[in-house]
């Protein structure tokens, strides 16, 4: 395994593993990371991100396997709770149907598990031919403000862009597209909370539903006046509903 990770806050407490969209980095969690202080936070890198750019194979599999091995080393008995955004959320999903007894609790932020198949062989010649405007501020930034991310995050939203190889934008998106819910993922013992904005597409919400039909100890929460974002939108609820899951297993909404 050579996945990069950070460890923040306090290692006695339960763990809580933070797991990045695609085309950004583990520095969007940085609100939850400073409100869950008492907790033992990992958050890491995915394949072909911030400084293992290099790296340009992706895949959902190969990264929830990386992390279910971290969680294993740093475990010690621990409750053990995941977080995903987009593509994160996806690799939460294979997590919790990969390693079904390890997971306490998971909270899945705007997951697509409806394949888009009929939409892979259009990836590769649409983002070669889009990918020079990456170096684009004017256009970074309105990619950045679609995920919230073209305020105080805008420096590191677009030095990651900057640092994306073209193969692995390629392969991200075709992982992302192609994903559907794991067969045995109802077995897991793990309580998920499904999440989503009010104003995201239609394929999302129809995701939130997919998921949460299979196992009667899932719950979800649709976000009032936001698109894709959720974290970042609104990081204050993001962390209350969080915590209320974490904690009470419930949904807690203002």
């Amino acid at each position: 395994m050579h996945l990069n990770y950070i460890e923040l806050g306090n290692n006695e407490g339960p763990l809580l593993v933070f797991i990045h969209g695609g085309g950004v980095g583990g520095w969007m969690w940085d609100k939850q990371t400073a409100y869950f202080k008492e907790y033992h936070c990992l958050v890491p890198t995915l394949q072909g991100h911030g400084g293992g750019s290099d790296e340009t194979s992706f895949s959902i599999r190969e990264n929830a396997l990386d992390i279910i091995q971290l969680i294993e080393q740093k475990n010690d008995e621990k409750d053990v709770h995941i977080i995903g955004f987009s593509i994160g959320a996806q690799i939460c999903l294979e997590i919790v149907s990969l390693a079904p007894n390890l997971i306490s609790t998971a909270m899945i932020n705007s997951a697509v598990v409806v394949p888009m198949m009929y939409m892979i062989p259009f990836i590769a010649p649409t983002v070669k031919m889009t990918f020079p405007l990456i170096k684009n501020k004017t256009f970074a930034k309105a990619q950045a403000k679609q995920l919230y991310m073209d305020g105080e995050y805008f420096k590191n939203y677009y030095e990651d862009s900057l640092k994306m190889n073209l193969t692995t934008l390629i392969n991200v998106l075709k992982e992302n597209m192609a994903y559907s819910l794991p067969e045995n993922i109802s077995k897991s013992a793990a309580r998920i909370l499904v999440t989503a904005g009010e104003k995201e597409k239609g394929l999302v919400k129809k995701s939130v539903r997919k998921i949460v039909e299979v196992n009667e100890h899932y719950e979800y929460f649709f976000v009032p006046d936001i698109g894709h974002g959720f974290p970042v939108a609104k990081a204050d609820l993001f962390n209350e509903v969080l915590e209320g899951w974490i904690v009470h297993q419930k949904v807690h909404k203002r």
